[in-house]
């Protein structure tokens, strides 16, 4: 196993890492900081077929966990004054024609009821599709490169999901929008202000957000996706990606290290005014989430704060106490396991919950679901 160690070794994780990749993963990368010190792991192989162990200071996908980083971006924008949280969303995009009622603390919140370009499931098992996000088709547009505009429109020609405000459901639009209402107001791109807000003040480098480049910066692993087409299974290296399809609400590459500085920062108060911060780490009744980040109460009485994001082929997971002293980041991969959909989101769950549960909670409670 490739293992670098500040301070003291760490079994227990290095148990947990091994056993991610035994229950089908390809690779884990872990890093944790906490009162031990910072400890850095990996398991499993960087590509299938070769056995290289996937570098601990290696990029990846971080897909939804972009989402704390583009609130954190909108949040500064409302502490500059130049975005009202509680303002309607279509002060700053009326060519949209969104609902009056939405505001951008909804977009933010996943409260706005917009329908969900990558497909809606519902509460009775129906399933209304977006565009297309998995098998055959999915492959097909590895390199495809969609415009944010078309996704949004895509989701506003679908019926809304509820009222606005009255309810909670996770909608990549919502994120999107984000995105076009930040390039709205200052007249930059995304890219451009993220840059400037996040990661050149915290000296983020190995941070990209790659727009439609299907490249992912070296050195890295391999991601793969498994699927069955015309009864037979397939499997194909997804490492190389327009992720264009995700936008703002999943693109970003990091590494386990600027994702711990970012969350560190972030938690801490660097970043946000203390009353923006409060807001964002308020979270909804239903689902737990604040604005771009969930809310998690462990069985021990602690408070956790994260956003873990995946599509296929990658996954990634960020943790912080709330003062970011303790810190969990990591990225894992998939390969040819015979999972499916529902059995590599299951296994996902059960890898995060026993690295929370090693790192918090002292290998002693499960995390509160």
């Amino acid at each position: 196993m490739s293992l670098t160690v500040a301070g003291q070794d760490r079994p227990e994780l290095r148990k947990a890492i091994q056993e991610i990749v035994d229950s089908g993963f390809s690779g884990v990368q872990l890093r944790v900081h906490d009162e031990r010190g910072e400890w850095v792991g990996s398991a499993g192989v960087r590509r299938l077929g070769e056995s290289a162990k996937p570098p601990t200071d290696g990029r990846f996908r971080i897909g939804s966990t972009t989402k704390t980083f583009t609130a954190t971006v909108v949040l500064q924008l409302v502490a500059e004054g130049k975005i009202g949280l509680d303002s309607p969303a279509d002060d700053y995009l009326p060519r949209f024609g969104l609902d009056r009622r939405i505001t951008v603390r909804m977009l933010l919140q996943h409260t706005s009821g917009l329908f969900n370009y990558t497909g809606e499931y519902y509460n009775d098992g129906t399933v209304a599709p977006g565009i297309p996000w998995q098998g055959q088709e999915y492959v097909d547009n590895q390199f495809h490169t969609y415009q944010p505009e078309e996704l949004v429109r895509l989701a506003l020609s679908k019926p809304a999901r509820f009222e606005p405000g009255t309810d909670w459901s996770y909608s990549n639009t919502n994120y999107v929008l984000a995105k076009l209402l930040v390039e709205e107001v200052t007249g930059r791109s995304w890219a451009e202000e993220t840059q400037r807000l996040i990661l050149r003040p915290l000296g983020m480098s190995g941070t990209v957000v790659p727009g439609a480049s299907p490249e992912i910066p070296e050195p890295h692993a391999h991601g793969y996706y498994r699927y069955e087409h015309a009864g037979r299974w397939k499997v194909v290296d997804v490492t190389r990606f327009n992720v264009s399809w995700i936008s703002a609400a999943g693109d970003m590459i990091s590494t386990t290290e600027d994702l711990h500085t970012f969350f560190s920062a972030l938690m801490s108060g660097k970043l946000l005014p203390d009353s923006l911060l409060a807001e964002m780490r308020t979270p909804h009744p239903k689902a737990g989430y604040g604005l771009g980040l969930f809310v998690e109460e462990t069985d021990g009485g602690g408070t956790l704060f994260n956003h873990n994001g995946g599509f296929f082929g990658w996954a990634a997971l960020m943790y912080s106490t709330p003062d970011g002293s303790k810190t969990l980041t990591a990225s894992l991969t998939t390969g040819d396991a015979e999972l499916d959909f529902a059995a590599t989101a299951g296994a996902f769950q059960k890898a995060h919950q026993r690295l929370v549960k090693e790192v918090f909670c002292g290998g002693q409670a499960e995390p509160a679901q």
